[in-house]
């Protein structure tokens, strides 16, 4: 699987951005898309993800009700609608895609592919 994400950008606190993840494989319908994120200084985290069948989605408890994670099919394209930032939502944000659905989302060696990040910085 490769993926491609995209979207990020120089945003102020309460706006609103779109994150994309293209994912190209033969089939993704055994695949669960997810989205990390990285603070400055901090580790990685996990964000959010989505079951590729069946679009069971996950968050991480801090970003319920912000984040919304959804997917487009026909263009095999995961989204990370983010609503309400804030600085604290500042890191680089990278997709990653795991066969079948990780038993723990947060753990980084369950997701065996990596996209390249995005940056997303929130300041007024």
């Amino acid at each position: 699987v490769q993926l491609q994400a995209s979207g990020g950008g120089l945003v102020r606190p309460g706006d609103s951005l779109r994150l994309s993840c293209v994912a190209s494989a033969r089939t993704l319908s055994m695949f669960t898309i997810g989205w990390f994120r990285q603070a400055p200084g901090k580790e990685r985290d996990f964000a959010a993800a989505i079951t590729w069948s069946g679009d069971s989605t996950y968050y991480a408890d801090s970003l319920k009700g912000r984040f919304t994670i959804s997917k487009d099919e026909a263009k095999s394209t995961v989204y990370l609608q983010m609503d309400m930032l804030k600085p604290e939502d500042t890191a680089v944000y990278t997709c990653a895609a795991a066969f079948g659905r990780p038993l723990r989302l947060y753990k980084e060696s369950e997701w065996g592919y990596w996209g390249q990040g995005t940056q997303v910085t929130v300041s007024s």
